[in-house]
């Protein structure tokens, strides 16, 4: 299914005062961080692009190499097709992230389409192509599809952030938090966004681009 959408800020506002009202650990949070970001972005290739160039480094290692593909115009599918492999390694990608870039780049995904599927069926057709896993194809239908129920427990910084927030005795992993996450539904994205919020606050640095 589809669920909410996530379109404004009155969406995350709706989300969080239900959020506070069903665990008093969020509405804790909450009061930490004051109003959360909307973090709606557009969809399409190049917000999948920069959900790979995000996998696995610092939101400032990620900055730095999109604003060098921004500057080389290497944005889209088809500029991104036109490079070869070592092209790509010269403006900052690792050699797998490269791979992955011209494997998207290849797939053809009917991105308008996806607006319009249930959350499961564009999360089977992202982590089809190779390179996406099921985080980064979370992390697009949270911000670029706008869903409202969907969570990303694989993130390390959602993971610290429960972990401190519930006074947890370790980071719980990837399937203990998506456990968790059940009783923040409908409303997981933003939970995930409350989380995200508190991991700045506690950490002083940014989990999410």
């Amino acid at each position: 299914m589809i669920g909410r959408i996530i379109e404004t800020e009155d969406c995350v506002a709706e989300g969080i005062d239900w959020l506070c009202a069903k665990d008093p650990k969020m509405a804790e949070a909450f009061a930490a961080t004051g109003p959360l970001p909307l973090r709606r972005n557009p969809d399409g290739f190049a917000q999948l692009l920069s959900a790979i160039i995000s996998q696995q480094v610092s939101v400032a290692s990620a900055n730095a190499i999109w604003a060098r593909l921004e500057t080389a115009g290497l944005l889209t599918a088809e500029a991104i097709s036109e490079k070869t492999h070592d092209e790509l390694r010269a403006v900052g990608l690792s050699r797998q992230k490269a791979r992955y870039a011209l494997a998207l780049a290849e797939t053809g995904i009917d991105y308008a389409a996806l607006r319009q599927a249930p959350t499961e069926q564009v999360i089977e057709t992202l982590t089809a192509v190779t390179g996406i896993g099921i985080w980064t194809a979370e992390i697009y239908a949270m911000f670029s599809l706008g869903r409202a129920d969907v969570f990303a427990p694989g993130d390390l910084a959602l993971q610290e952030a429960a972990r401190i927030l519930y006074d947890l005795d370790e980071r719980p992993k990837e399937k203990a938090l998506r456990q968790m996450a059940e009783i923040w539904s409908p409303w997981r994205a933003v939970a995930a966004r409350q989380l995200w919020a508190y991991y700045h606050v506690a950490k002083d640095r940014e989990g999410i681009r």
